[in-house]
């Protein structure tokens, strides 16, 4: 029998009792992270990456049962030793190491290679059988190095501001916007941040996650002068009335999708920027090859032509159907 098999409520692990990332209610889960696709709320009992609590019982509920680990400590369960692992794709990422009977398989959850200054860095784990994402798993999907992607987004703000207009950037609450936050150029103007962003920002500083400062944008009838700063907001906000009080602005969108020029104009913003907070192309290859892995099983991306890539290059691959959507190219939050 397979250590883990694809149940009607998620990724399961029967000598252990205990699913991984399920998508309905199980007594026992493993998180590898906060995102709502992978973080759902009903699950009996939770176990995550000791950076992951505080954003977990914020997205999830303060009254959740949760168990933290730090990274590489095993513990076990029902015979099966658990440990986590970083993925270095938001603070508290983790993958899943599963061991018994001499057997390894490891969940990635969501992961990229490029360390960011923030989450701790990807570290490949060697397996038997590795269950990856593949969100950006076709060859156009190339990211530059974070810091050209910085220097352009700084460079941007600092062009609105010289004009009197605010600069707003959407990134996902959880993840993309406190990766944004942390290479801002503050020099530049003030930095302020939507209601969504900022509760985030709160869980992860009482989980001792350092971030740079940043004011909350005002709700309250007091006018506030946004000209010439920067409004790091969720995707959702984008059109809302919400907006009105930043005018006038400048929209930017932080994504892989911004890769492709079709899904700017689709969006109407006014600059792109291409950052993602996956793995591209080029760490897809990297990571599933460090973990000398005997089968590798594809959860959501583009599954099906990446798992006929490596099939061809000699790898052991096959799709695994899951309720995973990793990065989105519309306009919702995670």
């Amino acid at each position: 029998m397979a250590l883990l098999e694809l149940k009607e409520h998620g990724l399961y692990c029967s000598a252990g009792d205990f699913y991984i990332d399920p998508w309905r209610e199980v007594d026992r889960a493993i998180v590898t992270h906060a995102h709502a696709d992978h973080a759902r709320w009903g699950m009996r009992h939770y176990l995550a990456h000791d950076e992951s609590e505080q954003i977990l019982r914020y997205r999830l509920g303060t009254s959740i049962s949760l168990e933290t680990l730090p990274y590489r400590k095993p513990t076990n369960v029902n015979g099966v030793i658990i440990s986590l692992h970083p993925a270095g794709h938001i603070p508290g990422s983790a993958q899943v190491r599963v061991e018994h009977k001499g057997k390894v398989a490891v969940v990635s959850g969501d992961y990229k290679l490029e360390a960011d200054g923030l989450s701790t860095p990807f570290e490949p784990v060697k397996c038997h059988q590795f269950i990856s994402e593949c969100t950006f798993g076709l060859p156009v999907y190339q990211w530059e190095p974070q810091e050209t992607i910085f220097e352009a987004i700084n460079s941007w703000w600092k062009s609105n501001a010289s004009q009197g207009l605010c600069s707003v950037i959407f990134a996902y609450s959880l993840g993309k916007a406190q990766r944004v936050l942390k290479h801002l150029n503050a020099d530049n103007g003030p930095i302020f941040l939507h209601g969504a962003i900022w509760n985030s920002n709160k869980a992860l500083l009482a989980n001792g996650i350092k971030l740079p400062h940043a004011d909350r944008v005002s709700d309250g009838d007091a006018k506030v002068e946004y000209r010439k700063a920067l409004i790091l907001a969720p995707p959702s906000a984008a059109g809302s009335p919400w907006m009105k009080k930043l005018a006038p602005y400048r929209t930017a969108a932080c994504s892989g999708w911004m890769n492709i020029r079709g899904t700017r104009r689709r969006r109407a913003m006014d600059a792109g920027f291409v950052l993602s907070d996956h793995a591209d192309w080029e760490g897809l290859n990297q990571a599933i090859a460090a973990t000398e892995a005997e089968e590798v099983l594809l959860t959501h991306g583009f599954t099906h032509s990446f798992a006929r890539f490596l099939s061809e290059k000699g790898v052991n691959a096959a799709v695994l159907e899951t309720q995973f959507v990793g990065e989105t190219a519309d306009a919702v939050d995670d």
